[in-house]
């Protein structure tokens, strides 16, 4: 697909996430079964667009002065993306499948379009009525807080200390160039790609394909999930109960701790979110 036929879909699923009040993941699934000929990275790069449109949402409307999927997909490919309004001009060309050209409107908004008087839920991406909670929580940092949830998430990794250490781990991801998380002790994190008009497809990789996945060295765990593990004090000979085990990982993270010596009884009410955990028993040893 040309770059401003994915433009087109982009918007395409908007309206339809907003007509039916859909969530993203069904749009974008169903989009791509009714469009066979669009490839992976094509599906990548609307993703990409469209997710970026939902986390800039607030400020993107601001700037451009429309809340409508075009105004919004505009707004991202400028504010988000970096794009010029020369190069996103160039897109919109009216041509078969690219999204008409642009407006004297649009184009004064791609070029002037600031936060400099916006209110700060606007500024901070956030909805309105949680404001006053953000700020009752970070002070002075709201809006910088919520700027920060609003970006795109990097993924966090734990070492399986029955298996490996964080720094034999790191040395086997060194071509991603993973770093060591802020705050515990026993991850890697590795940053988010930015999107852009020349790498439109960015993602991050496809981490459970290593061969150190498969080796049991590690297991994909948002840091505060780590924490959360490290926070109960688990250790050798203990007796611990995972009452919402889920697919497992707090469940993993305790048996490194207690370095298999003890019993953990891991538990979920849904038998179906349970079931991963025997992979990945086996796996992480």
């Amino acid at each position: 697909m040309q770059q401003g036929a994915r433009l087109s879909a982009a918007m395409e699923i908007l309206a339809d996430m907003e007509g039916h009040h859909r969530p993203a993941a069904m749009a974008l699934r169903d989009w791509g079964r009714t469009h066979r000929f669009a490839g992976s990275r094509d599906r990548a790069a609307i993703g990409n667009l469209v997710y970026d449109v939902l986390r800039h949402k607030s400020s993107l409307a601001w700037r451009m002065g429309a809340d409508t999927p075009r105004a919004l997909v505009l707004g991202a490919l400028a504010f988000v993306w970096k794009a010029s309004p020369d190069e996103i001009n160039t897109l919109c060309d009216g041509s078969k499948f690219a999204p008409s050209a642009l407006s004297d409107t649009e184009r004064q908004a791609l070029q002037t379009g600031h936060l400099e008087s916006a209110p700060d839920h606007v500024r901070a991406d956030l909805p309105e009525w949680v404001m006053a909670s953000f700020v009752r929580a970070f002070g002075q940092n709201a809006v910088q807080e919520g700027q920060a949830l609003s970006a795109r998430a990097p993924l966090d990794i734990r070492v399986n200390t029955l298996r490996a250490s964080r720094e034999k781990l790191k040395k086997a991801l060194m071509r991603m160039r993973a770093g060591q998380t802020p705050l515990s002790p026993l991850g890697l994190r590795i940053a988010p790609p930015a999107a852009s008009l020349q790498t439109p497809d960015a993602r991050l990789p496809h981490i459970e394909s290593e061969a150190a996945h498969g080796k049991g060295w590690f297991e994909v765990q948002d840091e505060a999930s780590q924490l959360a593990a490290l926070l109960t004090g688990a250790e050798p000979g203990l007796q611990i109960a995972d009452i919402c085990a889920g697919a497992g990982g707090k469940t993993l993270a305790l048996a490194a701790a207690m370095q298999n010596k003890g019993q953990i009884h891991a538990w979920d009410r849904d038998k179906h979110r349970l079931r991963p955990i025997w992979e990945r028993l086996k796996r992480a040893g």
